[in-house]
């Protein structure tokens, strides 16, 4: 028997309340080829990109959300989310389906919107950023690609600054490593350097091993490349 590589998950939207179905891969069809040192993945084939169902639309309001959303609703962010996202959708694109690269984008700028008018973590918009410059990269769309990983990297430098990714998945040395090595991708030397000395800092006190190495191996590579002589 054939099993087709998507799977319906079953949801109920946090603001209209209603049920609706969205589209995950089912993990055994998820081929990681390679990674790149922001741990961006790339997949084959490459229509069956788990970042292609990372945001989750509502198909009834148009409210989306990804896993890291939380449930709270700080103080008049659900009248602003009615008002702004849900008076206007018409109901006309539905993406319960099959994404392309294109719809894909669309759940992500949707994503940020309703994660910004219902005032989430900035991890959670650091998160989003992230991914959505992923999926350029991965599409060698490179000019978006920097724009969102600029706003990731904003959103990632507030969140280590205002502490709202304690409590998170995500480990303090791994928030720092990314700073990081965003300010490296950036070519934001000097920035790049402080953060990495940072993670390395946090060697004996850390788990997360793999992660320091990969600080002092992005560092290392600044100073080779600084002791390179331009031709």
């Amino acid at each position: 028997m054939n099993v087709d590589a998507l799977y319906d998950q079953h949801m109920t939207c946090l603001v209209c309340k209603q049920p609706y179905s969205t589209k995950k891969i089912r993990s055994r069809f998820v081929r990681a080829i390679r990674h790149d040192t922001d741990f961006c993945s790339y997949y084959q084939p490459d229509d069956l990109n788990p970042l292609f169902y990372y945001v989750s639309i509502c198909p009834h309001c148009g409210f989306a959300v990804t896993e890291e959303f939380s449930s709270y609703f700080p103080p008049s962010t659900l009248d602003a989310i009615q008002k702004n996202i849900c008076q206007a959708w018409k109901g006309g694109i539905q993406y319960s389906g099959k994404r392309t690269f294109q719809e894909a984008v669309n759940t992500y700028k949707l994503g940020i919107y309703s994660a910004t008018l219902k005032q989430e973590k900035h991890i959670v918009l650091a998160g989003l950023y992230m991914r959505l410059a992923w999926l350029y990269r991965t599409y060698n769309i490179h000019d978006q690609e920097e724009r969102f990983m600029r706003l990731a990297l904003q959103e990632y430098t507030t969140s280590y600054s205002k502490d709202d990714f304690v409590g998170t998945h995500m480990a303090e040395v791994r928030l720092l490593y990314l700073i990081g090595e965003l300010h490296r991708r950036l070519n934001n030397t000097k920035e790049a350097i402080l953060y990495f000395s940072k993670v390395t800092a946090k060697k004996n006190e850390t788990i997360e091993k793999g992660i320091v190495r990969m600080a002092q191996e992005r560092w290392q590579e600044i100073r080779d490349n600084q002791q390179t002589p331009q031709s």
